[in-house]
């Protein structure tokens, strides 16, 4: 989970950034040096004969196979269909999320070399959508020890303001708050635990919520171990000269993550 499992790479001379755990396939976390390009450009850096695969995101809990993307109606003013995760079924298929404060989640299998790429905002964790992707791997045949994650830069934590229902239920995710029997004592668990996913906030009736690493206790929940998942030492709101952030400018520019099937 250090900072040692992420590298910096660099295309056309612009940066992106990559994580040990997933160096058996092509993938990169783009920063926003590369916008407008998108991942039918993009993936001519990480694989020259790969296919790119994307979704219209609608913040949901709904991931996709690459032969699902093309047997499912696209959305509305789109010509994609309507997902947060894309999910591949064959070799060299990129698969791609944007993302410019919610976190790019990429995923693969040892074994079958199979990936993921997930967009998971406050909505899509709510509604766990990570966990929802890998029972698909499971269902299609994977094993959770063979997975290695990497949960890419997004806004961090200490800068995050929400509104508590908004913290509260994104947390309720996690099994262990479920379990607590009333809020007072979920709010007291959220506050305590190491690393907490909740921060206090100092105006009245907000508070901070790090999303990505309410994702990071979703998969230890699940069973994955510590050293499958790495979480990227980045935040998007704080580093602007690399990354859009939405909460930092309200404007529509995203960055890509992606990664190829073996």
């Amino acid at each position: 989970m250090g900072e040692n499992l992420w590298a910096w790479q660099t295309a056309d001379g612009i940066p992106y950034l990559t994580c040990t755990l997933l160096a058996p396939w092509p993938h990169g976390f783009f920063t926003r040096g590369f916008y407008p390009r998108l991942p039918e450009v993009l993936i001519n850096y990480l694989d020259p004969q790969g296919t790119a695969f994307r979704v219209k995101q609608v913040h949901g809990d709904v991931s996709l196979t690459a032969r699902e993307i093309s047997q499912t109606p696209a959305a509305p003013n789109s010509v994609h269909p309507p997902a947060d995760g894309v999910i591949s079924d064959a070799p060299h298929q990129g698969v791609w999320v944007a993302s410019a404060d919610c976190t790019p989640v990429l995923i693969g299998d040892v074994i079958t070399k199979r990936v993921a790429a997930v967009h998971a905002g406050w909505r899509g964790t709510k509604a766990k959508i990570v966990p929802k992707t890998i029972d698909k791997f499971l269902a299609l045949g994977s094993e959770l020890k063979d997975l290695r994650i990497a949960l890419g830069p997004a806004i961090a934590g200490e800068v995050y303001q929400v509104d508590p229902w908004v913290a509260l239920g994104v947390s309720q995710s996690l099994e262990v708050v479920q379990r607590l029997p009333t809020e007072e004592r979920q709010w007291d668990y959220l506050y305590t635990i190491p690393n907490p996913p909740v921060l206090p906030d100092g105006e009245p009736e907000k508070c901070r919520l790090d999303v990505r690493r309410v994702n990071q206790l979703q998969l230890l929940e699940l069973g994955l171990t510590p050293a499958q998942v790495a979480v990227a030492p980045h935040c998007t709101f704080q580093g602007e000269e690399l990354f859009f952030s939405y909460r930092r400018t309200h404007t529509k520019e995203v960055q890509w993550s992606g990664i190829v099937s073996g």
